[in-house]
């Protein structure tokens, strides 16, 4: 999918910070204000939805997941491959977690404002994408106006309400029911341990779309991630509240740790060698005693030995196997056997290697490690 950048505050060779729409909103709009803060920092540029500002209107389907392709897309074509930093509201911000999922290699960091892992529900977007398909987005206008603003806002700041509203009416109806479609085909909740990236999410008090407190749940559920519920914001923080947000954004961004390549590959190692099941289990078991432990076994074990070259992944198996039947290790053989298979190792050959060890390790630690062996065998 080919989506449109818009340049929006900064000096190209700053860090890059890209920012996501919310639907119905131009980038531009929803994000002028508090990018005229960031750009102090970022050379900051914008994406736009297809059809909503300078966007190009759309007829086929696409999801999420081709929106966050799009973003990484538009980034090579303009400014090269480089990394950067994400930051989105709402639907933007569903692209920032699947950016996140999808992407991690290219991002520093991720901010999603106002959004959530799974967002309404199909029946209600599906309602609303016929609506609008029939009527036009002005057709929704009223309704965004309650949805968007908290009590005041518009009293406050009726330039900015107004350029947020006109985009909206300004908006594709086509495009705008497919962005429908495609969040009612979006959740992730199950996926939210599997990021790797550094999130910060930012949830309105306000804001009935996307409740700060489904928001501040999810965000428990992402190793490291990090809530923060903004008083007096409903669903459009970066038009309500842009100091605010502008100040967290760059503290966030500006201290984010350095990228780490050694515990990416480690991490990458253990999920194609242990499964993502085993791993997500023991990230979201992860608490302050075992945060560390857990990260040293990632850089040091998986990032610095295993990926060296030496031996092929079912050698190392083979020598994996052998070490904890000779220490008693049980619990861990059990998913190291199944890790064996995945390496390519057969039955058969896991027989030869735990009839190898009895010579050597000792009958008894091999009598137990033939049954783990058994169970783990008769699983298929």
């Amino acid at each position: 999918m080919k989506l449109s950048l818009v340049q929006l505050a900064g000096a190209e060779g700053r860090p890059t910070l890209v920012v996501g729409p919310s639907l119905g909103t131009s980038v531009t709009a929803l994000w002028s204000r508090a990018a005229a803060h960031l750009g102090e920092r970022f050379h900051v540029v914008g994406w736009e939805l297809p059809g909503h500002g300078s966007g190009t209107p759309v007829q086929d389907p696409f999801t999420i997941a081709d929106l966050a392709a799009g973003v990484v897309e538009a980034v090579d074509r303009t400014l090269g491959a480089v990394t950067f930093g994400y930051a989105g509201d709402s639907v933007g911000g569903a692209v920032g977690l699947q950016l996140a999922l999808d992407a991690p290699d290219r991002l520093t960091g991720a901010a999603v404002l106002c959004t959530g892992a799974r967002i309404g529900s199909d029946r209600s977007w599906h309602e609303r994408a016929a609506r609008v398909r029939s009527m036009g987005t002005p057709a929704v206008v009223e309704m965004s106006a309650k949805r968007w603003f908290a009590p005041g806002f518009l009293e406050r700041e009726p330039e900015a309400a107004t350029a947020l509203l006109r985009s909206l009416q300004d908006a594709d109806r086509e495009s705008y029911a497919l962005v429908c479609e495609a969040l009612a085909a979006f959740d992730i909740r199950g996926r939210l341990s599997a990021i790797g990236v550094p999130v910060l999410a930012l949830g309105g008090s306000h804001d009935a779309a996307t409740p700060a407190a489904v928001l501040r749940e999810e965000t428990a559920a992402v190793p490291g991630g990090r809530f923060v519920e903004l008083d007096g914001v409903a669903h459009l923080a970066p038009a309500e509240a842009p100091r605010t947000v502008a100040d967290l954004l760059t503290d966030f961004f500006v201290r984010v740790p350095a990228r780490d390549p050694v515990h990416e590959a480690g991490m990458k190692v253990r999920r194609a060698v242990l499964g993502d099941a085993h791993v997500d289990r023991a990230i979201e078991r992860t608490g302050d005693v075992t945060r560390d432990f857990q990260e040293f076994i990632t850089r040091y074990a998986w990032g610095s030995v295993w990926t060296r070259p030496g031996l092929a992944r079912r050698d190392r198996s083979i020598a994996v196997l052998t070490a904890l039947v000779a220490g008693r290790h049980f619990e861990e053989l059990e998913f190291h056997l199944r890790a064996a298979l995945t390496n390519g190792l057969s039955r058969e050959e896991i027989v030869e290697v735990l009839l190898q060890s009895a010579v050597y390790v000792g009958v008894p630690a091999a009598n137990t490690a033939f049954g783990v062996a058994a169970r783990v065998l008769a699983e298929g």
